[in-house]
């Protein structure tokens, strides 16, 4: 299944563009290229971003603190696995601890090396990053591969504390769903009203990967809409489906 999320908060909207980012820098960090290693090195610049909201940090960990607080009322109830809930309970106090122990801002270990933040402030001018207007940096490219590994490892390092609250938290979340409702969206159309639903944090689409559509999403307090289209081929612009089909797809609402 191709399984598209929607988030209905800007704090999980934050942390899966994180998770997003951090899964792209791994991919590029396992490679030994120089390019690979641009690549890995633009994907950080764009965590240092995304992670410099001034209260991310503390909303990580209070609402690592308050799943701790959820599952601790499951202790003793014969239907849960002890050795399951202390383990989970045990990874949610890990992450808080360690985002406790971070000093100041998220990423200012990188925002204090100038060289970084020279090459940073070029990233966002399109071919910016030639070696005329960063000597240095080309230089740096053409170090043996080990050097610049052991360099973006570095850098990479200080935000493990993060990745880990941000892992804990988004599997939590995913792992809350319920069980997957079934629907068919007639003309590629569906609509449901979200009255009843309490603290929802995400909603999870998923279609069969043979099914050529894409789900379109929008919400708010009182309604989801989903609005299926079709990619259009030879640089087409997408087309919502035509009134004859119906889309069959699941749909999970996740609540924390």
């Amino acid at each position: 299944m191709i399984i598209y999320e929607y988030p209905f908060s800007e704090r999980i909207r934050t942390l899966l563009r994180l998770e997003d980012l951090f899964a792209k820098a791994d991919y590029f960090l396992a490679q030994s290229g120089a390019y690979e290693d641009h690549a890995a090195l633009l994907a950080l610049f764009e965590i240092i971003d995304v992670s410099g909201r001034v209260d991310l940090k503390l909303d990580l960990i209070q609402e690592l603190e308050r799943q701790r607080q959820a599952l601790l009322g499951f202790r003793n109830n014969p239907a849960i696995s002890e050795d399951a809930l202390s383990s989970v309970l045990a990874e949610l106090e890990q992450a808080s601890t360690a985002l406790l122990a971070m000093p100041g801002k998220l990423g200012q270990h990188l925002r204090d090396n100038d060289w970084l933040m020279a090459i940073k402030s070029r990233s966002s001018i399109p071919g910016g990053m030639c070696e005329f207007d960063l000597p240095s940096y080309h230089y740096w490219l053409h170090l043996p591969p080990e050097v610049r590994s052991e360099e973006l490892l570095g850098w990479f390092y200080p935000f493990q504390p993060l990745r880990q609250g941000v892992e804990v938290v988004l599997r939590l979340l995913r792992g809350s769903s319920g069980k997957p409702e079934h629907h068919l969206a007639p003309g590629g159309a569906f609509q449901r009203m979200m009255s009843g639903i309490v603290s929802q944090q995400m909603v999870r689409v998923m279609l069969d990967p043979q099914t050529p559509f894409i789900p379109e999403i929008s919400a708010n307090r009182y309604a989801l809409n989903i609005r299926f289209t079709q990619l259009g081929l030879s640089g087409q612009r997408s087309r919502q489906c035509g009134s004859d089909v119906e889309v069959p797809f699941d749909l999970v609402f996740c609540i924390l």
